[in-house]
């Protein structure tokens, strides 16, 4: 039987951590006897990883398979727990630990392509044997440096198509979208209006209104050639139920409220394995006619980080070991 009954690690449950924030916890370390010159350690790590494979040799008369990846480090933080006189007697001991987490970091994200990361890890050490160790993973929101006082108020886009129904008879639908503002930071509401013009003689019965994440992955094959590859998702999808008249039009005010955690919109940098990008788009689906019609527009996430400073000095006061 191991000298380690558990070990736990003590973390606010649910927490949405900003970067630049501070991480605080507690390590609880319980024992069935004595143990002598423990290390008790607790790691902050923060990584991203991507991979996919890709179809090579189309044009000749055979294929392959060729796995592109990438990968980054964001944060490795680790803290030694002074142990008095080199000894723990049995029963339950706590420690209190302190991270402060970058101001500039992605947030935690995942997909059948990338996903970046990043985990609490306690653990404790005998005699060169790892007795007991425990993971818990946090979900951290990243940061932009999107200047907000540059958002353009109101926005607004139209989309207008010709479309034929009846056989021979042709009409057009107008889609519009118009916003406020199209810059939003993650948790809050997006507010936008739409009106549909409806000039043909059939009922429109239906409009989607979705949210797409448009993400780019950068990677590498074995020959450390540069590849790249863009996955879309639906991020959040409402249906309205109309009765469009023929030759009639519509308003539709709607609201989606956005997840507490989200990637902040970014273009590809340098040594960056992912970049995000959303749009808001407007479907009207018109089955008498085999077509639709669409009308989209740019969606910016955006979220600042916060003061560190307050944590920073925690940890400097901390009387531990640091790497």
């Amino acid at each position: 039987m191991s000298v380690v009954k558990s070990i736990q690690l003590m973390l606010p449950k649910d927490a949405v951590y900003q970067a630049g924030s501070c991480v605080k916890g507690q390590v609880v370390l319980t024992l069935h006897s004595t143990l002598v010159d423990p290390i008790v350690k607790v790691e902050l790590v923060g990584r991203g990883y991507v991979e996919w494979s890709e179809e090579t040799g189309a044009t000749l008369d055979y294929s392959r398979d060729v796995i592109c990846n990438n990968k980054a480090d964001y944060v490795h933080k680790s803290k030694m727990f002074p142990v008095k006189d080199n000894w723990l007697s049995a029963g339950s001991h706590t420690f209190d630990f302190h991270f402060n987490l970058p101001p500039r970091l992605p947030s935690t994200f995942t997909s059948k392509i990338g996903h970046v990361f990043y985990y609490v890890q306690a653990s404790c050490m005998g005699r060169e044997h790892i007795l007991a160790k425990k993971r818990m993973y946090l979900r951290v929101q990243g940061t932009s440096d999107f200047p907000r006082e540059n958002k353009v108020s109101p926005l607004f886009v139209e989309t207008e198509k010709k479309v034929t129904y009846n056989c021979c008879r042709q009409g057009t639908i107008c889609l519009q979208i118009q916003m406020e503002n199209n810059i939003f930071m993650p948790g809050g509401r997006v507010h936008f209006t739409t009106e549909i013009d409806n000039q043909t003689g059939k009922c429109i019965k239906s409009i989607i209104f979705a949210l797409y994440c448009h993400v780019l992955y950068e990677g590498f094959t074995p020959k450390t050639e540069r590849r790249s590859r863009v996955e879309s998702s639906v991020l959040l999808r409402q249906e309205a139920n109309t009765q469009i008249v023929p030759f009639n039009t519509t308003k539709i005010v709607s609201v989606f409220n956005l997840p507490p955690l989200l990637s902040v919109s970014s273009n590809m940098l340098e040594g960056e394995i992912m970049s995000t990008q959303y749009e808001l788009v407007s479907i009207v689906h018109l089955p008498w006619s085999l077509t639709s019609v669409k009308a989209k527009i740019p969606i910016i996430i955006t979220s600042s980080p916060v003061d560190s400073d307050n944590c920073q000095m925690q940890e400097e006061a901390d009387s531990v070991s640091q790497e």
